[in-house]
């Protein structure tokens, strides 16, 4: 029996509903599961005609009283409060065996703001949804994968964000995860904070010796294979890749920058330690493509693919 997917169609003022209607059409994904959509169905149904496609049999109605103010283009206190929404009701079905997995089309953070919603992002809605504290967001492509000890903080907030436990629980998490992608040990690198790796506290306040070395010396002790900290110009380097199954990054750009710049149109977010499945795209509304049949459904696409594959692990 194929595993049935929740796909949330995210921001329906952006791309969201186009390449969540894209994907669901697609043979491919057809024959690996079954694909349900949380969304409005008639900003769904406004969409297919536009973009010429055809309107899945299988949704979950999300937000329709807000139909008449979503617009393309346009993000608003209700198309916030729908994209919220069906993420809420996704989470639901996937904790009542519903369905087996929630794929996440992309949110406009400040829909979400301007809706009331006291949560930054997904990552953190779906931890606090599902009882969790040990979770992290990881980001994977065929070609680098990256694990963030922080997520969604301002820059200079950083780190007092950072621990010794946070740092080990991202680097415990990460390994888990190759390990069952690779079907072996994991070779996991693990960033420095600062520039050249702090340099002996020159450049630093010591984050490198007072948290991240002590946070490796516990993960060796669990005998995950290790290397770090490295200085993180360096770090993303051809050479580094080709040994390394997955960073560990201490804040959100140190691991997004390099991941984007080499695998934008592929990557994929999970978000690792939940009871449940939820992958997502890595990538932003686009609002000026909205509803125009433009838009590119690759990370999309493989977020789905990533999501049958572990639940088949």
């Amino acid at each position: 029996m194929k595993p049935v997917i929740g796909i949330t169609v995210g921001e329906a003022s952006g791309v969201g509903p186009e390449l969540a209607l894209k994907c669901a059409s697609l043979p491919e994904v057809n024959e690996r599961c079954q694909p349900v959509l949380y969304g409005p169905s008639e900003i769904l149904r406004q969409v297919a005609v536009a973009v010429g496609l055809e309107v899945p049999l299988q949704m979950v109605d999300i937000g329709s009283l807000a139909v008449d103010s979503i617009k393309p283009g346009e993000f608003s206190r209700e198309s916030g409060i729908a994209s919220y929404q069906a993420v809420e009701a996704a989470i639901e079905d996937a904790l009542a065996l519903k369905i087996d997995a929630v794929v996440t089309g992309p949110i406009q953070k400040e829909a979400w703001h301007l809706g009331g919603v006291e949560y930054p992002g997904h990552t953190e809605l779906l931890a606090h949804r599902c009882g969790v504290t040990d979770y992290c967001m990881m980001l994977t492509s065929a070609q680098i994968s990256c694990v963030l000890v922080s997520i969604h903080v301002a820059f200079a907030d950083v780190p007092e964000s950072l621990s010794v436990e946070a740092i080990l629980r991202s680097i415990k998490l990460g390994a888990e995860a190759m390990e069952k992608r690779h079907g072996r040990s994991a070779r996991v690198a693990v960033c420095a904070l600062n520039p050249h790796a702090g340099e002996q506290g020159m450049f630093s306040h010591a984050e490198e010796e007072n948290l991240i070395v002590p946070a490796m010396t516990k993960a060796r002790a669990l005998g995950i294979e290790l290397t770090g900290p490295l200085p993180p110009d360096t770090a993303f380097t051809p050479a580094v890749r080709e040994k390394t199954d997955v960073y560990v990054c201490m804040y959100h750009d140190q691991g997004l920058i390099p991941l984007k710049a080499l695998a934008f149109d592929d990557a994929v977010n999970v978000t690792l330690g939940l009871p449940i499945v939820r992958t997502s795209v890595d990538h932003g509304t686009a609002l000026d493509l909205a509803w125009t049949g433009k838009a590119n459904h690759q990370s999309m696409l493989a977020a789905i693919h990533m999501a049958v594959d572990l639940i088949d692990e």
